[in-house]
Order: structure tokens, then sequence, then C-alpha cells
């Protein structure tokens, strides 16, 4: 790999962005796409498709095979709340890969003991979440039901334009809740972006049905194709 390209590599993965190393199999040429470029490249579909697989891999293109080495940033969970249901959830977030985080500045629910291995911060959103680095290969998960807890970490999290962004709640107290961000200025636009109520709708009833809920639909929203390229819109 030539040393520019190897710079430039480094100088994305630093950054938190995906970058992608396509290289000519017959010809051995390299070249680096960031994720910034990749809506104008043209192999666009397949870089999209290995960015929202996180994987590797040979293609075929009509102008022979290339390699994909695809650097997508590590990806994380952070959630307000901790509660039975986060209790359930951060397990099989670190299973499938998640670095976690849970804020909550309750210190009798934050404590180690009921979250062994995970970071816990016991302090309120707006102290604890600006220096996490939230950014769009974070999911956002809101639990608490309380709203000082959770409507000033749903902003953060909306104008870091996380990849989910989901809050607990009925249809009415969704209702509730978008009423108050409402008057604190967001738009229709950007509140559209929370999953409320939170999770794929399969019935969940414990706090570990509606953990997987909540991880299935975390899953969907990051390996899924859109319309825009999955979480790569601009850098």
């Amino acid at each position: 790999m030539k040393i520019e390209i190897l710079k430039a590599l480094n100088t994305e993965r630093a950054a938190r962005r995906a970058v992608v190393v396509v290289t000519d199999v017959a010809s051995g040429e390299q070249r680096l796409v960031k994720a910034v470029d990749v809506a104008t490249d043209p192999l666009r579909p397949l870089i999209e498709k290995h960015i929202r697989s996180g994987k590797s891999g040979m293609e075929e293109t009509t102008r022979g095979k290339v390699f994909l080495t695809v650097h997508v940033p590590p990806v994380r969970l952070i959630v307000t709340g901790a509660v039975h249901i986060s209790q359930a959830l951060a397990p099989i977030a670190k299973i499938l890969g998640y670095d976690v985080t849970i804020v909550d500045p309750r210190t009798a629910f934050a404590s180690p003991e009921r979250f062994p291995d995970v970071k816990v911060i016991a302090q309120w959103p707006d102290e604890a979440l600006p220096p996490l680095g939230v950014d769009r290969y974070t999911a956002f998960v809101a639990l608490t039901h309380d709203p000082k807890i959770d409507d000033p970490a749903l902003t953060h999290a909306l104008a870091k334009d996380c990849f989910y962004i989901g809050a607990l709640g009925s249809k009415k107290t969704h209702a509730r809740r978008l009423e108050r961000l409402k008057a604190q200025g967001l738009s229709d636009a950007a509140l559209a972006r929370i999953h409320a109520p939170i999770g794929l709708d399969i019935d969940a009833v414990t706090p570990a049905e509606i953990a997987v809920a909540i991880m299935g639909e975390i899953t969907q929203c990051l390996r899924q194709p859109v319309e825009e390229p999955a979480l790569e819109k601009a850098s």
C-alpha cells in the first residue's frame, strides 16, 4: 500500500469515518474511497453494500475483479436509563459487538454492580454525552420515562445524526414527548427519526424480550439499505 493511501486511511479511521480501499485484482492498483465520496463513486452500490455489512470482499465489475477492503468504525450503543431493560440490553449489545455506555444521574441505579463490564456514567446527559463523541455510528436509546433525562439526551442524539434513535413509551407518551421537543424548536423532520414505541413489533413483554426487540430494530437500521447511503450522508 502506498504511503499516501495509508496516511489517508489512518486519518479517516482516527476520525471514526468509514473508508474503503479498492484494489484492482489484475493490476494491483489501489485507491481510497472516503465516506464523503461514496455517493459519486462509480462503484457506489457495491461500496455501500460492503459498508452496511462491515465486511470486505471480492466483487466483479465491468472493469474486472476488485477487492474491497472495508474499514468501518466500531458501533456504539448509548443508553439513558439504568433500568431493567438496560440490564438485559447491555449484554445482548456487547455480544453483537457494540461498545455500550449507560448514562443515568440516579446513582442508586447507575452502579457497576447492576452493570458489570459496562461503562456507567452517573451524570446528567448534558454533562455525560458531549465528551462521548456521539456520531453516526452510534445507536442511542432512551429508557427512563423521565423527561428531565431523556429529552435533553434525545436532543443531543438528533443533533449528532445517530444512525438509530429510539425511545421507550406508548404512542400517547411519545406524542407528549414530541410536543415538548417541538416546543424546544426541533423540526418535524428531525423528530420523525425517533423510533417510538421502541423496538420491532414482536409483542415483547418482559425486559429481556423488549431488549431483543430493540436490538433487532437497531440491527435493521444498521444493515438494511436506505435511499441515501447508509450512515454516510456527509462527513
